[in-house]
Order: structure tokens, then C-alpha cells, then sequence
């Protein structure tokens, strides 16, 4: 069952499937419980790379289950650091980044993502992405410094080169104010 136009999840993966190649380069910032590595790891193919990031070994057990399930653990690298340190373990071009910012669904709300290490991430996902790739941000601002970290990615998506770079935002106006903000970001170029 589609959830059309209120899973902002949905939305991001919509746009970022069209900017990946198969035996691409894909990463996931923000593993949780795995669904968008396993949507990246279907994409990328049998010759693709996903790199899954996550700082909570639970994420990255999940994720790794979900994974040896669906026969694609293969294709995907996982790495228990923070999303701030892609550029450490991701080297070349990638065709896209998602992230999925908050806390880990069913985990401790009190860990979540905060602004300084997503903007540090996003900067680094913006430098590592080919011309014609995509960075999705999937932003929940209902839990204590997400209003803080939307607005932190929005200052920073903003002030990006409109030569360089298409940035779109999409909001839900007829949801509560704290319902998740999508931003999806395009490097120029083919």
C-alpha cells in the first residue's frame, strides 16, 4: 500500500532512486533500522556499494538482519561511527546520500542527531556527490534541537550555490507543524 504524498520517507526515496546507478555508489547517513539501506542495496545492485552509518550498534545489528534477510548484505559496508565521519570510510564519487535525521524508531529519544554533526555530514555528502546526484534529508523537528537541526540544514541548503546546486524543500501544510520537512539537494551537472 502506497502512502503517497504524507510518507515524507516515500518522497525522498522517490527522488533519490531516479540519481542512482546500478553498480553506483550509494550512502545511507543514518542506518536506524535499515529500510533505507535496504532501498539503496536493491538500486545500487550486484556491483554497487551502500555505506550505512550509524553510532548505535543496535542500528547497525538491525540493519545487518534486514540485510542478510533480503540476501543484499553483500553490496552494503556498515560502519558504526557517525555520519560527521563519511569521509573517513567513503572515498569517490557517490550518486546519493540520504539521511533520515531524529532517533532511532523505537529507541532511546533522547539520542538523537544534532545540528553540528549534521551539517559537518551534509557538507561532507555535498563533497563526495557526482555531478547529478542527489542528498535527501527526511527532517523530524517534533523532539527536543529538531526544530534547531531543520533549521541548521535549511541555513545551509539555502546558502549553497544556485549555479551548483537545485535544492527543493517539501513540508506537509496540512499536518501539525512538527511533522517531518523533506529536503532534497542536486549537485548541477550530468
Amino acid at each position: 500500500m502506497s502512502r503517497g504524498l504524507i510518507s515524507a520517507v516515500h518522497l525522498v526515496q522517490h527522488f533519490l532512486s531516479e540519481s542512482i546507478q546500478s553498480g553506483g555508489t550509494a550512502v545511507d547517513a543514518t542506518a536506524g533500522r535499515g529500510n533505507d539501506t535496504l532501498f539503496l542495496a536493491g538500486l545500487v545492485g550486484p556491483d554497487g556499494r551502500v555505506f550505512s552509518f550509524d553510532t548505535q550498534e543496535k542500528a547497525i545489528q538491525d540493519t545487518r538482519l534486514l540485510l542478510e534477510k533480503a540476501g543484499l548484505a553483500d553490496r552494503v559496508t556498515l560502519v558504526n561511527a557517525g555520519h560527521e565521519d563519511m569521509e573517513n570510510y567513503v572515498s569517490g564519487q557517490v550518486d546519493t546520500v540520504i539521511f533520515n535525521l531524529g532517533y532511532l524508531p523505537g529507541g532511546d529519544h533522547s539520542y538523537t542527531t544534532r545540528p553540528e554533526t549534521t551539517e559537518r555530514a551534509l557538507e561532507s555528502a555535498l563533497h563526495l556527490l557526482r555531478p547529478g546526484g542527489r542528498v535527501g534529508l527526511v527532517i523530524y523537528t517534533g523532539h527536543p534541537g529538531g526544530a534547531e537541526e531543520c533549521a541548521a540544514v535549511e541555513s545551509t541548503a539555502a546558502s549553497l550555490d544556485g549555479a551548483l546546486f537545485n535544492v527543493i524543500k517539501i513540508a506537509v501544510l496540512n499536518r501539525a507543524a512538527s511533522a517531518p520537512v523533506v529536503i532534497v539537494i542536486e549537485k548541477a551537472g550530468v
